[in-house]
Parts: C-alpha cells; sequence; structure tokens
C-alpha cells in the first residue's frame, strides 16, 4: 500500500456526509472525516464516513488502471453530500412528477464545483454516481474522444461493483429489477426500459462506421435515456476492446481519425487489423459469450428479485477499505446547516427554501457562518445582483478573510460582472483571491481560466498565455479554454500559434465554438494590418466614454476602484487616445521604488545585468497582485510586469505581479 494512503492531505475532493433534520437537531455531533483526496462529514459516526471515502479513493484508482493512468487530476472541487436517511434524503432530493427522485444519489455540475449527494440508507449508494464520476475522470485525465467512447467507458464504469477482495467489472448496468428505477433516478416503468442486454439481443446494430462518427452529446449537462443502442453497443465495443487487450490499439485508432482524419473504415483496418465487418463479428460473438450477462437478465424476472450484479471481468482491490487511512474532526452544526443549503439553492425546486433558511442563520450571530455568507453571495450573483453578492462576501471576508471560497465567489462575481461588457469591479483583489484560491486548490483549472480572463483584462496578454496553458492542462476537453487562449496569443502579436489553434476550434461540435473561431481567422488580417480587428476600429470612430478616467490615458487598460467610481459619473463625451503600443510581459528583479513625486512612482528593475525603468502616473491605482498593496519601500524582490515600452531601456506599467517567490 503507498504511504500516500496512510497519510493525511487536502484534497481534490471534497465528500460531506450530512443529513438536513439531524444538522438541524443541537444534540447532534458531526464529523469530519478525512483521507488523502475526499473529506466526509456525518452524524452517523466514524466508521461510515471512513468507508464512504474509501470507496471514492478506490473508485478514483480502479480508473487510473483501467486507463493506465499513473497519476490523476481532480481539475473541479467535489463536494459529495451524503445522506443517513430516506426522509431526510428526500427533502433535499430534485423532484419529477412533484415527488423526489427515487435514486441511492444525484449529481449536481455547476460552475464552481460538483456536489453529489448519496443516500446513506441506502446499501452502496455511490454506485448510483459511477457513470458520472467517469465522465468526470474523463474529462481531466483523458484527452477528447467521440462520444461513443466517453458514454461507453463511462457506462462500463458504471458497472464496478467493489467488494472485500474485489472489483467487479462489466456487468450490465442498465440491469434493473422490476422494483428500481433507472439510472438518473426518474420513476419510470423499468418494464418498458430495456437492458443493454435485451437492447443488443436484437439482431440488428447500427452500422459501426454510423456509431464511432456520432455527435451525440449531453444537453445542458444532462444526458438522456442510457436505454438506447446508440449506449448500449458503445458500452460492449468499450467492453470488447477493455477484455481483448486492445486499448493500446485504441489510441492508434484515436490517433489515426482525431489527427490524421482518415476515414473509420481505413483507420479500424490499421489501427486494429481488420475489416469493419469483421470487427462486427467479432463483438457480436464476444457480446453472446458473456454467460453472465444472460444469467443476470433471467434473475432480474423473479418477483422481488435483489439487484445481484454478475461478475464478468474481476480485477484485483488496489487496496482494501482498511489501508486507507483517515483523521477525524469535529464539525459545528451552524456550519453543517449552511453546507447543506449551499447545495441546495443548485437545486432549483429547493433554492428558494435554502436561500431562506440561509438568511435566517446568517441574521443570528449565534448561527453566522463563513459558508452561509458565500453561499448567498454565489445566489445573488446567479441573480445578477452583483452589488449584495459583494455585501454578503464581504461579511464572510470579515469572518475569515482566508476561506477559499469565499475569495472565488469574489473572483466569480467580478468575472460575471465583466463579462456583461461592464468594466469589471476590482480586477487587482479578483487576481488576488484567485492566487488564494489556487493555493488551496492547486489543480482547479477554472482558477486558473478566471485567473487568464483577469490578466488579459487588464493588458497583461503574456501573462494570460501562461494561465490558460495552465487551464488547459488542467482540463484539456474545454474549447472555451482554447478559445480563451487563442485570443491571448491574438493579444500578444503571437500570430502563428493563434491560427494554428483557432483552426482546429473551427472544426469544433460546438456551433458557437467553431463560429467564434472562424470569426478571428476572418478578422486576423486586419488584425495583423492595424493592430485592432475591424470591431475595434469601427467602435473607435465614434468612441462615447463617461467620465474621464483619473489615470493616464495609456494606462487605460488598468483597473481600480477609482474607476469604478469615475465610471459612476454623469456621462460627459470626452474624445480618447488609444494606446496602442502593445502590452509586453517581463520578469525581472525590482530594485528600488522611487516615490519622490507622488501620486507617481518610478520602479528600478534588472533582467540580464540591464537596468530598466517604469513609471506609473498613480501607484494607488495600479493594479496589483500579490499579498499587500503597492509599497514604497520594496526593494530586491521578484516581480512580473506588465508594461507598454517608452525606449528601449524604459515604459509604462499597465500591472504588477509578486510572485510566489518575491514573496
Amino acid at each position: 500500500m503507498p504511504s500516500a494512503y496512510r497519510t493525511f492531505r487536502i484534497f481534490s475532493g471534497f465528500v460531506l456526509a450530512i443529513t438536513v433534520l439531524a444538522a438541524r437537531a443541537a444534540d447532534q455531533h458531526w464529523l469530519r472525516v478525512s483521507s488523502d483526496h475526499f473529506i466526509v462529514v456525518t452524524d452517523a459516526g466514524e466508521k461510515p464516513g471512513h468507508d464512504v471515502v474509501a470507496h471514492f479513493e478506490q473508485m478514483r484508482s480502479i480508473f487510473g488502471q483501467l486507463l493506465s493512468r499513473g497519476k490523476l487530476r481532480m481539475s473541479e472541487p467535489m463536494e459529495i453530500i451524503a445522506i443517513r436517511g430516506d426522509k431526510d434524503y428526500d427533502q433535499l432530493a430534485p423532484q419529477t412528477g412533484g415527488k423526489a427522485i427515487d435514486s441511492a444519489g444525484f449529481w449536481l455540475s455547476g460552475e464552481d464545483r460538483v456536489f453529489i449527494v448519496l443516500n446513506l440508507s441506502q446499501p452502496d449508494s455511490w454506485r448510483a454516481v459511477e457513470h458520472q464520476f467517469a465522465h468526470y475522470m474523463l474529462n481531466y485525465n483523458y484527452p477528447p474522444t467521440p462520444p461513443w467512447f466517453d458514454e461507453g467507458f463511462a457506462e462500463y464504469f458504471a458497472s464496478l461493483n467493489l467488494t472485500a477482495k474485489s472489483a467487479d467489472l462489466g456487468s450490465d448496468p442498465e440491469l434493473k429489477p422490476s422494483s428500481q428505477t433507472d439510472l438518473l433516478g426518474h420513476q419510470a416503468d423499468v418494464k418498458n426500459l430495456k437492458s443493454f442486454t435485451e437492447i443488443l439481443q436484437n439482431p440488428v446494430w447500427l452500422a459501426w462506421p454510423d456509431l464511432l462518427t456520432m455527435k451525440t452529446r449531453a444537453a445542458n449537462g444532462q444526458e438522456g435515456t442510457h436505454h438506447t443502442l446508440f449506449y448500449a453497443q458503445s458500452w460492449i465495443l468499450v467492453h470488447y476492446l477493455r477484455s481483448k487487450d486492445k486499448m493500446s490499439e485504441l489510441g492508434k485508432y484515436f490517433g489515426l481519425v482525431e489527427i490524421q482524419r482518415l476515414p473509420v473504415e481505413q483507420a479500424i483496418q490499421q489501427a486494429f487489423g481488420m475489416s469493419v465487418a469483421q470487427l462486427d463479428q467479432k463483438v457480436k460473438a464476444y457480446f453472446h459469450s458473456l454467460a453472465p450477462l444472460f444469467t443476470a437478465l433471467d434473475e432480474s424476472h423473479r418477483p422481488n428479485a435483489p439487484p445481484i450484479p454478475q461478475a464478468v471481468n474481476p480485477i484485483p482491490l488496489p487496496f482494501s477499505i482498511d489501508d486507507i487511512g483517515t483523521s477525524s474532526k469535529q464539525l459545528a452544526i451552524p456550519e453543517a446547516q449552511a453546507l447543506v443549503d449551499e447545495m441546495e439553492l443548485r437545486v432549483p425546486e429547493r433554492r428558494q427554501q435554502a436561500f431562506d433558511r440561509l438568511q435566517k442563520l446568517t441574521a443570528d450571530p449565534k448561527t453566522e457562518t463563513v459558508v452561509a455568507h458565500r453561499a448567498l453571495a454565489w445566489a445573488y450573483v446567479q441573480k445578477g445582483d452583483t452589488k449584495h453578492a459583494f455585501e454578503e462576501l464581504n461579511s464572510a471576508v470579515q469572518l475569515n478573510a482566508n476561506d477559499p471560497w469565499t475569495r472565488f465567489g469574489m473572483a466569480l462575481a467580478s468575472y460575471h460582472s465583466g463579462e456583461q461588457g461592464a468594466r469589471v469591479q476590482g480586477l487587482a483583489n479578483m487576481m488576488e483571491s484567485l492566487h488564494i484560491v489556487i493555493d488551496e486548490y492547486p489543480e482547479f483549472a477554472e482558477a486558473y481560466n478566471m485567473l487568464g480572463w483577469a490578466r488579459l483584462a487588464g493588458g497583461g496578454g503574456n501573462a494570460a498565455v501562461e494561465s490558460m496553458k495552465q487551464a488547459i492542462q488542467l482540463n484539456p476537453r474545454d474549447e472555451e479554454y482554447q478559445l480563451r487562449l487563442a485570443r491571448a496569443y491574438l493579444a500578444t502579436k503571437k500570430f502563428d500559434e493563434a491560427t494554428a489553434t483557432l483552426e482546429h476550434l473551427k472544426l469544433s461540435q460546438n456551433p458557437a465554438i467553431a463560429q467564434a473561431a472562424g470569426k478571428d481567422l476572418e478578422d486576423l488580417p486586419f488584425l495583423k494590418k492595424y493592430g485592432v480587428t475591424p470591431q475595434e476600429a469601427t467602435s473607435a470612430k465614434s468612441t462615447s466614454v463617461t467620465a474621464p478616467n483619473p489615470k493616464a490615458a495609456n494606462d487605460e487598460d488598468d483597473d481600480s476602484d477609482s474607476d469604478q467610481a469615475a465610471g459612476s459619473s454623469s456621462p460627459v463625451n470626452v474624445k480618447t487616445t488609444v494606446d496602442k503600443r502593445p502590452v509586453t510581459f517581463l520578469k525581472a528583479t525590482l530594485l528600488s521604488v522611487d516615490c519622490s513625486k507622488p501620486p507617481a512612482a518610478v520602479l528600478s528593475v534588472t533582467r540580464g545585468g540591464k537596468v530598466f525603468k517604469f513609471r506609473t502616473p498613480d501607484y494607488k491605482s495600479l493594479a496589483v497582485i500579490g499579498p499587500t498593496d503597492f509599497s514604497c519601500s520594496w526593494k530586491r524582490m521578484a516581480v512580473n510586469l506588465n508594461y507598454r515600452a517608452g525606449g528601449k531601456m524604459d515604459g509604462d506599467l499597465v500591472s504588477i505581479e509578486i510572485p510566489e517567490a518575491g514573496r
């Protein structure tokens, strides 16, 4: 057993086991049980909490085994709420037909993090989210692949059944006794929902070239029914490839179709050494050879048959639940209440009741918590009410200035205010908050994405490129990240890199991404010639702005609270001169700061034995990314500068960042 599983680390995933009614009872005792990658908060005792995180550790490790991934990323924080009793769970679960879903667990994807909710009164409740967990791990640990593989692998993983001695894989994940419901938890007459085994017994299958080129994707993050030939056939193909040790050949196939753009038929022949007809024959023969599937199907027709998975491809356990080292800590009840409500805000039909409870918690000093304030702030952001969101966040900061989710909430509120077309509120504070978040969650892809956006908005194109590269490394499938990287390349005049990225995105199956990439490519010749896009050129001809910026015109890309105050003044028609000098990025050592003519300042920095001078007309308004405000006493420290060049050895500052090494 690796030593990493015997020591405690704060997380890649965050598991909360909470019951709502119990959370509101003053006599309950709550424990936070922590493992290497997960945390569970529970009132059920230390042993149940330990078992929950241990199963998630096993799932995570088995995923790595299946796809030969030694190092795994969890690039979006995960909070899993496991409810102790049926009644408590029903008060939290989404509804269908006016009733809570009949499922042992559900998955909520969000802008900031993932929430998983489990019903601990049901056996092996974690199995209800295996399909979504597989998608989550694929997104952050596997290159983009066609829908058939994503869904086929997720269904294969959803068959995982952990026992004391083995990990059983390969059973039919859609096979349910008559008393059960479908995978998504939708109440239905399962007699009318065929399992994969039943579907594939039909002699008519999809032609393999049609299946392998289907572009089916989940709509709005929600998948429809899985009881279809597409899901069944994708599942059995992954089943076959995994069992016959052809995953390396599959990698070759992906390279042929995704990179070299070969036709499917030709790629199958080259990668697997067989024709499409031969593949069809082998997969069907393999399916019919899986006797446990048909045994399980027969058993499911018996009255009151329990869901007993049949082992098809058992593999050794990577470690037992007793091998997982954990630690525990008591949790206060008001915080547990707020944590539950924070999740409930993500369920539309539960949102208002959660919002009302959170307001009551924050109104009483005895129950007021950081969690309650930051949760209310999230709700206000969703409503577009940035003013009240910042009020709640400021209250949270007063209680704990370093709470990472409060800091992320501050960045998120600023991000949304800027995306709506207004000048972003508190750009420098936003970047500082994101650094705090990244310190806590160094694999958080969205935090790097937002940092890249903030740096680009502040004129730091080169710094934005570095942030976006990190975001894409952590989340290689997100095409919005790739589009933002391309635009950071354009801002820094790295036209070759931008062109290569945009040409790739122009082929995207997402119409909005493909259209945006195509438009950027169309505008590229104009941008190269004139230094601005056609839209910017048109806008500059008729610019009418609000009260003039209190800073110099050539520092217009900077941001500060004083900018926001100026922007709220009454409109004044003022013609402005756009500073078209490119923003340059420089890593250097700060020698000294000259503040003899306040509020102006001159920074002396050295790089490669040369000394440079950089000016700012008002150091109080300069965007500073770091732990403190601008200081005239700074000396001998590492800095990252974004500036517009004056001469060869001087320039005008846009922003300054104090990296970790310089703090």
